[in-house]
């Protein structure tokens, strides 16, 4: 036994989707109904659990045996689950210390996929890749059907869960449905054979994995208290406001917009910036509703929440962190709490706040701040707290896109400027409009023009770009943007030529199918995919490329995608996007060496953002030893200047 191919079928009455699978998997509630298994790409055999069949004990073995490949399509599921469940009935099996299954020996068939340029569902891989075999359509109601609790009813007899007894025919299928999805996988090995996800991203996954196996710890207490001075103050601003409107349901925007209209005030939406938008030029009265409307709107607490619904029993949220969730780029996506989202915390005083919340100090809240939502808002981040006897070392990499745009296109003045160790806002100001900017000094109104255009021009970013960046929020005039743009441009042109020399390689790649170079970039096609191959060895794929016309009239590059509503589709891009692409590519990677340098050097990472890392240390770690390692050069990058910074904390923040 070389390979087996792994799908499990279960039964939790925990949603998983709002409590991930390590707290799922943990429930007193769960089981494995059906094992579904192909050894060595054999015919697919499925171990009906619920109806009193065993796993044979050589499949066992191979669970817990590292010369034993397993893979299966979101494999952290199975082996996840499959931990649990070992531990429960084959403890002899489980290593004491280790209280899930070691990643080394999975190999997940969604990274492969999503590493090849497929989408992240094994139903959507099939449909793309034009399976025989592809998943049943029936499905996600056989899984409603015996995966989850149901209604009690006269009809089903009282019951709250479907057995297989209850249903043999749905049964039968259900079982079908198990072994198809195997036979799904061993397609998507089949197709996919000679496109392998590389031995050291493999490595970068492993990591992964163990980074969500450890998990992050929550301060219970501040979550629950600020959940319940959440309900006393949503409570309390609706009471104000129905005070104010006399409508039975002020929070509605139905009903807010008519008590407008009535107060002769006409809008089309209620969203935050249209209310702040009105604010300056309503009465008094209406403008203490709309106030009121925005303090409601910011005492969501569903990160709290999440928090709460995700804690595993060792206090600790497991599975923050998809490998490949953006598989454009390959970056890490987000999970549960979305830690990627989190609001900045600028309060002053966070020790004092995070006390009186402890405390449940509700009225001490009132009278110190003038927004208690705000408050509890700023504290999300501080509800991830190390274990005892330990603190947080938090680091990130300073700039890190600019640095790597600027050294893969030599922009040769940016990354001297970061080598001085320059505000590379004000350098970039300086060279815009050709006079020394220092921030809060010489120059100084000039920065914010400096960083808008820094920030929304490196990909062939225009007006537009400059507005979704805030610019018309800061001061900047409707008609200067476009002043703006030409200056970043012409004082980058090396940049500038850049997305001219990628769009020009990755066009002769996909109609020529030539073989094409950018520096240390690679460009190929093969069979109807346009890769990019990275310094890193790493590829980016983009499936079935074609030139086309953009609604413009130009010439532009068109593949098959998951489009920002997740839909496969037909996705247009250029030149800069391209390499847009290619830098946040070049950024992941980076991270991912550091967060390996960190690793090989005993630092436990239990969380990242971006491009930082929240590391759970002794005291008496040094914080400059893991800025250095974390801001070390890839060998694969000689000349790229990085820099790490950071910050010892008791509680997870933004310094």
């Amino acid at each position: 036994m070389k390979t087996i191919s792994i799908d499990i079928e279960t039964y939790c009455e925990a949603d998983l989707s709002k409590c991930g699978v390590y707290r799922y998997a943990e429930d007193p509630s769960f089981e494995i109904l059906l094992f579904g298994v192909s050894i060595d790409e054999k015919p697919v055999i499925t171990y009906d659990l619920a109806s009193g069949q065993s796993i044979p004990d050589d499949i066992l073995k191979a669970l817990v045996s590292k010369d034993v490949l397993k893979y299966a399509f979101n494999a952290s599921f199975e082996r996840v689950c499959l931990s649990v469940y070992l531990r429960k009935h084959y403890p002899e099996l489980m290593p004491a210390d280790d209280d899930y299954l070691d990643p080394v020996s999975w190999r997940c068939d969604m990274v492969l996929a999503a590493y090849n340029g497929l989408p992240l569902s094994l139903a959507q891989v099939g449909t793309v890749l034009g399976f025989e075999k592809n998943k049943l359509t029936e499905g996600k109601r056989l899984v409603s059907y015996f995966c989850t609790p149901c209604k009690p009813t006269k009809v089903n007899g009282g019951r709250t869960r479907n057995r297989p007894s209850d249903a043999p025919d749905h049964w039968a299928r259900f079982k079908q449905y198990n072994i198809r999805d195997v036979e799904v996988q061993l397609q998507i090995h089949q197709r996919l054979e000679k496109y392998p996800v590389p031995d050291h991203v493999w490595q970068e996954y492993f990591m992964d994995q163990r980074i969500n196996d450890r998990g992050i710890r929550i301060d219970q207490k501040l979550v629950d208290e600020t959940i319940r001075i959440n309900e006393l103050m949503f409570d309390q601003l609706m009471g104000e406001m129905k005070k104010r409107t006399g409508l039975e349901n002020p929070n509605s925007a139905a009903q807010l917009k008519k008590w407008l209209s009535e107060n002769g005030i006409q809008v089309d939406s209620i969203g935050k910036d249209d209310v702040k938008a009105l604010l300056p030029a309503v009465p008094d009265h209406v403008r203490k509703v709309l106030e009121l409307r925005l303090q409601l709107a910011k005492s969501s607490i569903k990160k709290y929440q999440a928090m709460r619904s995700s804690m595993c029993h060792d206090g600790r949220c497991h599975g923050l962190f998809q490998f490949y969730g953006a598989n454009r780029t390959g970056r890490f996506a987000g999970r549960l709490i979305q830690l990627q989202n989190l609001p900045q915390n600028h309060m002053s005083d966070l020790d004092e706040a995070r006390s009186l919340v402890k405390d449940g100090d509700f009225d001490t809240l009132q009278l110190l701040y003038d927004s208690v939502p705000q408050v509890l808002s700023e504290l999300i981040r501080t509800a991830f707290i190390p274990k005892d006897g330990y603190k947080f070392i938090v680091a990130d990499f300073s700039s890190i896109e600019a640095r790597v745009i600027a050294y893969l296109s030599k922009e040769t003045w940016k990354s001297e400027a970061f080598a001085r160790g320059e505000d590379i806002y004000c350098s970039t100001a300086s060279k815009m409009f050709g006079k020394p900017v220092i921030k809060h000094g010489l120059n100084g109104d000039l920065r914010p023009k400096g960083k808008v255009a820094e920030l929304a021009c490196g990909y062939g970013g225009s007006v537009g770009a400059l507005k979704r960046m805030g610019a018309l929020n800061m001061g900047l005039l409707e008609n200067e943007l476009q002043s703006i743009v030409d200056r970043w441009r012409e004082a980058n042109p090396h940049i500038v030529g850049y997305w001219y020399k990628i769009d020009n390689a990755a066009k002769n790649a996909i109609l020529y199918h030539r073989h094409e170079t950018v520096d240390d970039l690679e460009f190929y096609w093969r069979s109807g995919v346009l890769f990019i191959r990275l310094p890193s060895d790493r590829t980016l794929s983009y499936l079935r490329p074609q030139i086309g016309t953009n609604r413009f009239g130009g010439e532009s590059i068109t593949y098959m995608g998951l489009d920002d509503h997740k839909h496969w589709s037909r996705i247009e891009s250029y030149g800069a996007k391209l390499v847009e692409n290619i830098v946040q590519g070049v950024a992941r990677d980076i991270l991912c060496f550091a967060m390996k340098n960190l690793t090989d050097t005993g630092i436990q990472i239990v969380a990242h953002v971006h491009d930082e890392c929240i590391c759970e240390v002794p005291m008496d770690t040094n914080l400059q030893q893991v800025c250095d390692l974390m801001g070390q050069t890839p060998p694969w990058a000689p000349g790229l200047l990085l820099r790490a910074d950071g910050y010892e904390c008791s509680y997870y923040q933004k310094d």
